[in-house]
């Protein structure tokens, strides 16, 4: 796959709540399915159909222990997401920026008049 493929991929895995939520978890060490599945009111078919979609984007990686098969997180796609969102910081810092002004603008100036 190319560099805009696996952003495509990534980036459609992460658009879910429940898949953030999974690597958030993942971040903190490798997990099973059924450790995964522990904070979420879905059933593990649904856990599992998530695990896939971030398996796919390559965001995570199962490994096999006797008959367990833990996932675990993997940072190189993620690398590549910070990388591309570091080329448009500077225009996301401009237009905030723009916009703590625009709001200073609109602050009233001066003390308080409420004598």
């Amino acid at each position: 796959m190319d560099q805009t493929s696996d952003l495509d991929a990534a980036f459609a895995a992460l658009s879910h709540p429940a898949r953030r939520a999974i690597l958030a978890r993942l971040a903190q060490g490798e997990a099973t399915v059924n450790e995964l599945a522990a904070p979420f009111e879905m059933s593990l078919p649904a856990i599992s159909k998530h695990i896939r979609v971030l398996e796919g984007a390559n965001l995570i990686r199962r490994s096999r222990k006797a008959q367990f098969r833990p996932c675990r997180i993997n940072p190189e796609p993620l690398a590549a997401i910070v990388q591309w969102t570091q080329e448009y910081r500077h225009i996301w810092d401009a237009r905030f920026d723009a916009l703590e002004a625009a709001l200073n603008d609109m602050t009233p100036k001066g003390g308080d008049d409420d004598d």
